[in-house]
C-alpha cells in the first residue's frame, strides 16, 4: 500500500500538468491572431429593377453571410459600359437591415440615369477581406416613361362588413377573398365569411351568385348551393365559374345556366390523384384557368400544385410530396416533383400556358412552364421589399404579372421583368382611397385584371373590393 500513494501521485501530477497545456492550448486558439479569418461575404443582387423611369431606378441585395467580420459598405454599383460593374465604377451605399434569420437586406436607390441607355448593376458588400459582388443584372431605363399613375378606389362593400346587396358602398362583404373578371367586365367575388360567392357589375351593382350563405357542402340551383369558407374564383372561356371551396376541401363549378357541382375532390382533407370525387386536396386556396379548360390549384398545406384536365382528372402539376410521409415545404426550384413549395396560396396562368404561384412562405412568386420547370421568378426565400409575403396573383393579356403582398401593398412586374409598386405601403395598412402611393390596404389578398387593365384587389379586413386604374406618364 505504501508504493501506490507515491505512484498515483506521479500520475495526477501528470494529468494536471496535460490538463494545463490543453487549457492554454485551447485558448490559444480561440484569442489572439487564432480567430477565426475574415473571407469575402456572401452577397445577392435583387433581381428585379424596381419602379424604373427613364432617368431613376431602384434595386438593392441581400448579405446571407458577412465573411466573420463587420460589413464596412453594402450597396449597388452600375455602368453603362462596364459589364461587370465594381465599386470603381457609380455606386450607392447604403444601410441595410437584419432580419430574424441573421440576414442583412437593402434597398438601393439610384438616380441621375440617362434615358433610353443600357445599365449593367450588381450588388456588393466590403469588410477587411475585400469586396464580395453578386451576379450581374442588365436593364435599360425607359426612353420618356417619368412614372405611373395609379388611382384606387372603392367598387363596392365597406369597412363595416355584413351581408347586403346593393350599389358600391352600400353593398357589404364579409372577408371577401379572391377576384375574378369575365369578358363582360363583371367581377365575381369568393366572399369567404358570407359563404357564397357575389357578382358586381362596372358599374358596381353587387348580387349574389350563389350559395345561400350557410356554410355547408351543397350542389344543386345556385341559389340554394352550401359552400364553406371559398377562397378563391377563377373564369373559363365559355363563362364558368370555378370555386375553391376551402372548408370542404374541393373544387366546385358553376355553369353559365346557374347550376353548383363538385368538379374535384370529395370533402375528405388528403392527397390523392385522380378522376373527380376520387381526388383529394388539403385547403385549397388559389385558382387558375387556362385557355383549354385546365384547372390549376394552390394546394396549400400539401405545399404542391395541382393540375385538373378539363375531364376533371386531377394530377400533380410540381412540387414534392412524399408517399408515407406527407407534404414537404421547401424552396428548391427543378422539374415537377423535384421543385418544392411553402405554402402555395395562389396561382395564375398566362396566354403561354406558364403558371405563376404566390408561394408565401418563400416570400416569393415561382414559374412553372408547361414543361413542369419551376424556377423563381421574384423574391426569395427572405422576406425584402421585393414582393413581400405574396397573397395573391394575376396576369394580363400581355403577360404582366400582378401580385398582392399581405403587408399592404399591389405590385406589377412587367414582361422586362421591372417591379412597380402600383400601391399600398408595406408598414402601414389602413383604408384610403386616392393615388398609389397614398392609398391604403389591410391584408390585401385576391388580385384579377381586366381587358382594359383596370386591377381589382380583394382587401380582406377592409371587407371591400377596390379598383386601381394605372396610366402610364
Amino acid at each position: 500500500m505504501s508504493m501506490k500513494k507515491p505512484l498515483l501521485s506521479k500520475i495526477s501530477f501528470a494529468v494536471l500538468g496535460l490538463f494545463v497545456i490543453l487549457i492554454i492550448n485551447s485558448c490559444g486558439k480561440s484569442t489572439g491572431s487564432g480567430t477565426t479569418p475574415a473571407t469575402l461575404a456572401d452577397v445577392i443582387t435583387n433581381g428585379l429593377i424596381s419602379n424604373l423611369t427613364s432617368t431613376t431606378a431602384q434595386s438593392g441585395g441581400i448579405i446571407t453571410f458577412n465573411g466573420n467580420a463587420i460589413i464596412l459598405a453594402s450597396g449597388v454599383c452600375y455602368s453603362s459600359s462596364d459589364v461587370t460593374p465594381t465599386i470603381a465604377d457609380s455606386k450607392t451605399n447604403d444601410v441595410g437591415a437584419i432580419d430574424p434569420a441573421g440576414t442583412t437586406t437593402y434597398t438601393s436607390s439610384i438616380t441621375g440615369l440617362t434615358a433610353g441607355t443600357v445599365y449593367y448593376l450588381r450588388a456588393y458588400a466590403t469588410n477587411s477581406a475585400g469586396t464580395a459582388y453578386g451576379s450581374v443584372l442588365k436593364f435599360t431605363t425607359s426612353a420618356s416613361i417619368s412614372g405611373i399613375n395609379v388611382t384606387v378606389s372603392t367598387l363596392a362593400g365597406s369597412i363595416a362588413g355584413g351581408f347586403m346587396n346593393g350599389s358600391g358602398t352600400a353593398a357589404l362583404f364579409s372577408g371577401p377573398q379572391g377576384v375574378a373578371t369575365d369578358a363582360q367586365g363583371n367581377v365575381y367575388v369568393a366572399d369567404g365569411f358570407n359563404n357564397c360567392i357575389r357578382e358586381i357589375t362596372p358599374a358596381g351593382v353587387v348580387t349574389t351568385y350563389a350559395g345561400n350563405g350557410t356554410a355547408g357542402y351543397t350542389d344543386g340551383p345556385a341559389a340554394s348551393a352550401e359552400f364553406y369558407g371559398p377562397e378563391a374564383v377563377a373564369i373559363d372561356v365559355q363563362g364558368d365559374l370555378y370555386v375553391s371551396d376551402i372548408g370542404n376541401s374541393v373544387i366546385r363549378k358553376i355553369t353559365t345556366a346557374g347550376v353548383v357541382s363538385t368538379f374535384a375532390g370529395n370533402g375528405t382533407r388528403g392527397f390523392v390523384n385522380g378522376a373527380g370525387t376520387v381526388a383529394e386536396f388539403n385547403n385549397p386556396q388559389g385558382l387558375a384557368v387556362d385557355a383549354s379548360g385546365n384547372v390549376y390549384v394552390a394546394d396549400r398545406s400539401n405545399d404542391l400544385v395541382r393540375k385538373i384536365t378539363s375531364a376533371g382528372v386531377v394530377s400533380t402539376f410540381a412540387g414534392y410530396y412524399l408517399a408515407g410521409y406527407g407534404p414537404i415545404a421547401g424552396s428548391a426550384n427543378g422539374t415537377g416533383g423535384n421543385a418544392e413549395f411553402n405554402n402555395p396560396v395562389a396561382v395564375a396562368v398566362d396566354a403561354s400556358g406558364n403558371v405563376y404561384v404566390a408561394d408565401q412562405n418563400n416570400y416569393s412568386v415561382r414559374k412553372i412552364t408547361q414543361a413542369n420547370v419551376v424556377t423563381t421568378f421574384a423574391g426569395g426565400i427572405v422576406q425584402t421589399t421585393l414582393v413581400g409575403a405574396p397573397a395573391g396573383v394575376a396576369t394580363d393579356a400581355t403577360g404582366n404579372v400582378y401580385v398582392t403582398d399581405q403587408n399592404g401593398r399591389v405590385l406589377e412586374i412587367t414582361t422586362s421583368s421591372v417591379l412597380y409598386i402600383l400601391a399600398g405601403s408595406a408598414t402601414q395598412s389602413g383604408y384610403v382611397d386616392g393615388a398609389g402611393d397614398v392609398a391604403r390596404f389591410s391584408s390585401p389578398q385576391g388580385i384579377t385584371v381586366d381587358s382594359k387593365g383596370n386591377v381589382y384587389v380583394a382587401d380582406l379586413n377592409n371587407n371591400v373590393i377596390r379598383k386601381l386604374v394605372v396610366n402610364i406618364q
